[in-house]
């Protein structure tokens, strides 16, 4: 078993090495930069507020829905971190460069993922026509924390499915 998960560890590390170095042209590492600085929370924040303005009532319960659910996403990835305590890709590999300063030192899982995820599942819940921007700018947020040589793949695959179980909890709670 643990023959497999360095070999795994190995597979993510140049992946991420590949990645990172794909990221390092300007023309890639700007836009993913920005992406990735939307998704910190400025336009979940924004979607937040704007929700209750254009959709009324039906607004006002998606953005509490997301409130609490970026609450309790918060609380579980910032315990996931502490408990894992996985280094990030940049500080793992000299050759991996952090494009953008990370948020804190670990990596797993990734938050900007985990929310991006689910926000966007009980935005489109409430507001289905929100799909068409929310679900490319979710995977935008996603691939950009690799890129920019934040996080594994794995950390991102394992905050997307924490992102989704959260959201669809939520959902079955309020419907």
């Amino acid at each position: 078993m643990r023959l497999w998960l360095q070999h795994l560890n190995e597979i993510e590390v140049s992946l991420c090495r590949t990645w990172s170095r794909g990221g390092r042209r300007r023309w890639i590492q700007r836009p993913f930069a920005v992406i990735s600085r939307l998704g910190d929370g400025v336009f979940w924040y924004s979607l937040i507020a704007i929700l209750p303005m254009t959709h009324g009532l039906l607004g006002l319960k998606a953005s509490v829905h997301m409130l609490a659910t970026g609450g309790v996403a918060l609380a579980l990835y910032k315990s996931l971190k502490v408990y894992t305590r996985r280094e990030r890709p940049c500080h793992y590999a000299a050759e991996i460069i952090a494009l953008v300063p990370p948020l804190d030192r670990y990596s797993f899982p990734s938050g900007h993922t985990l929310h991006a995820v689910s926000f966007s599942s009980v935005a489109i819940y409430y507001v289905p026509e929100l799909a068409w921007i929310l679900v490319p700018f979710t995977m935008l947020v996603a691939s950009s924390r690799i890129v920019l040589g934040l996080h594994y793949p794995s950390d991102v695959l394992v905050a997307t499915l924490i992102g989704l179980a959260l959201a669809f909890t939520g959902i079955q709670m309020v419907a």
